[in-house]
């Protein structure tokens, strides 16, 4: 289980939000609460007195951020793609968040993500990318409170740069400060400073960020760091309206294509569909040259990314030319391991494009016919359902959720005993003794998102110690 546990639940987040006020037989409005509950379950650092987790406690390095998955690194490349897709439901779900009083609780999600990635930024060309070795955290089983394994910092420089990994920081925080401009202007401001360095950096120090922290590459290699560029640069458009940006975007739009997945090494289908809403509102007039000389005219680039969007949505309905296969009870399926990390980014953009569609009385022609926004809210409806208990297993996938779901995770904190009720100590080898143990965990991991099921809806708990295909 990797980085899906940690991100999902913000793709998700937004999807639930699509169907609060519609809900039926599954009460959105209660995953809605639990998925924000898994932040605060991650939470790496001292925490506050008002922590609602009460099963955690402090554990104390380069203070905040969360931990990945079950694991007690922080890895920073899937970590900032989480914060900016947290931060993209916040901005384009803040009325319904606000509706069911959960804004507040988005929000510190996602300050807690940004106020430690503000630490992680020293100096304009160097940036953190990294918290804890990964061979000593997999050799041990410890609660994060009892952690003694080597918290080594891994950082990326001028003279050791990282693109992606800058890139991906900048579009956290450009996202992050769009998501607080309403509520707090000068928290905005300061996360947009730290973007403009970031990006300056990524722009200026070309590379690939596994290249300078080594240890990253074995579990989060990067295939690439220009989708990173775009989607920082799509980022900073969207928080600042300044026209530089959009520059750029168009000067590398010949490098994205259609995709097959949305994910946090491949960001291309995310900068489409940010440049598909420009379209639909009229900002970006594809009949106009804007008489810039680029390697495609404005009018090109906009129209393609537009489509480039559209045919990837059309391929999720199984409506397009290359459809996603889906499992027989009718979950997208796309790789064996974690596939709902996957699942749930293609369920994120069809409902974000339904409502950007919506808004403009403006439909989808896909290669099968025409597809209106209230089709592909269904289509995410059905994954969201899927998801939440409405598969052949009857199994929720959403942890604490239901009255059927995993029980015996793969987190360290969820399967030991709490260190408010047991404070004795958990050696690295000694918290192996409740990874072997075969009843529930003793704590739930209230919101997290399991790796999911095979291909033909199967799913069974192996000896990783978590429900996984």
């Amino acid at each position: 289980m990797s980085v899906s546990v940690l991100y999902c639940i913000a793709l998700l987040l937004i999807i639930l939000n699509q169907f609060i006020c519609n809900a039926k037989s599954i009460n959105y409005g209660e995953a809605l609460t639990k998925s924000l509950l898994y932040y605060v379950a991650q939470r790496s650092g001292k925490l506050p007195p008002n922590q609602r987790v009460k099963w955690r406690g402090d554990s104390v390095d380069l203070l905040g951020g969360y931990y990945d998955a079950g694991d007690n690194i922080k890895f920073g490349f899937p970590l900032a793609f989480t914060v900016t897709m947290l931060s993209w439901s916040t901005v384009d779900m803040r009325d319904k968040l606000e509706a069911k009083k959960e804004l507040s609780n988005a929000l510190k999600a996602i300050k807690w993500g940004t106020h430690y990635l503000i630490k992680a930024h020293p100096h304009h060309n160097v940036l953190c990318g990294q918290v804890g070795e990964s061979k000593s955290d997999h050799d041990c089983w410890e609660r994060p409170e009892d952690m003694d394994t080597p918290r080594t910092v891994y950082k990326i420089d001028d003279q050791n740069p990282g693109s992606d990994l800058a890139a991906e920081t900048a579009a956290a925080f450009a996202a992050a400060s769009t998501a607080f401009a309403p509520v707090h202007h000068d928290y905005a401001s300061k996360l947009l400073t730290h973007a403009k360095q970031l990006f300056d950096f990524a722009r200026n120090h070309n590379g690939v960020y596994q290249q300078s922290i080594t240890e990253a590459g074995e579990f989060y290699s990067s295939s690439g760091y220009k989708d990173e560029l775009v989607w920082a640069a799509s980022w900073f458009y969207r928080a600042t309206g300044n026209k530089e940006f959009l520059d750029f975007v168009s000067e590398q739009n010949d490098d994205g294509g259609t995709r097959t997945m949305f994910s946090w090494d491949d960001k291309y289908v995310g900068v489409q569909v940010l440049t598909a809403k420009l379209v639909l509102e009229g900002k970006l007039n594809v009949n106009d040259n804007y008489n810039y000389i680029y390697k495609y005219s404005a009018a090109t680039w906009a129209k393609d990314m537009k489509t480039q969007a559209e045919h990837f949505i059309c391929n999720c309905l199984q409506k397009g030319d290359n459809n996603v296969k889906k499992t027989p009870g009718g979950l997208l399926w796309y790789l064996k391991w974690n596939n709902l990390q996957y699942t749930t980014t293609a369920t994120f953009v069809a409902t974000v494009y339904s409502d950007y569609l919506a808004a403009h009385n403006a439909s989808v022609h896909c290669p099968s016919g025409l597809v209106q926004p209230s089709e592909l809210l269904s289509f995410a409806r059905s994954q969201v359902d899927y998801i939440l208990g409405s598969n052949p297993k009857k199994l929720s996938y959403l942890v604490g959720f239901g009255s059927n779901y995993p029980t015996h995770v793969h987190r360290r904190g969820a399967s030991i005993a709490s260190i408010r009720q047991d404070r004795t100590h958990v050696s690295r080898k000694g918290g192996f003794v409740w990874f072997n143990k075969n009843s529930s965990d003793p704590n739930i991991l209230f919101g997290a998102i399991v790796g999911g099921p095979d291909q033909n809806d199967g799913y069974t708990v192996t000896s990783w110690r978590f429900y996984q295909q």
